[in-house]
């Protein structure tokens, strides 16, 4: 089988949280699920917000991260009220028949 060497052209993203997922597409937020129950949550402030960043809590604070890893808080600028979500527990690429079933709305 020949492996793929060109760049990265998948632009879907699952970011797992103790208790929710984020599923983004680019750097922006298209949909959040409760981990437990599996419910799709419309209401979720994080929906439509693209991706500022990720911080890491450290001896000085919240330190600025590279890219979003294990055990930092995805940061999603909202104006005055920016959303920090808690510690990634895992990053994965969402399978295809999720991002199929993403809510229209989202």
């Amino acid at each position: 089988m020949n492996a793929y060497h060109g760049p990265d052209r998948r632009r879907h993203k699952l970011y797992v949280t103790r208790n929710t997922e984020y599923h983004l597409r680019d750097k922006r937020c298209v949909a959040v699920r409760d981990l437990w129950s599996g419910t799709w949550r419309a209401d979720h402030p994080a929906i439509g917000k693209v991706l500022f960043g990720a911080v890491r809590p450290g001896p000085a604070g919240l330190e600025p991260q590279l890219e979003p890893s294990v055990d930092s808080l995805l940061w999603f600028e909202n104006g005055e009220n920016d959303i920090l979500t808690s510690r990634l527990t895992g990053i994965e690429r969402p399978e295809k028949h999720i991002v199929e079933a993403y809510p229209a709305a989202m």
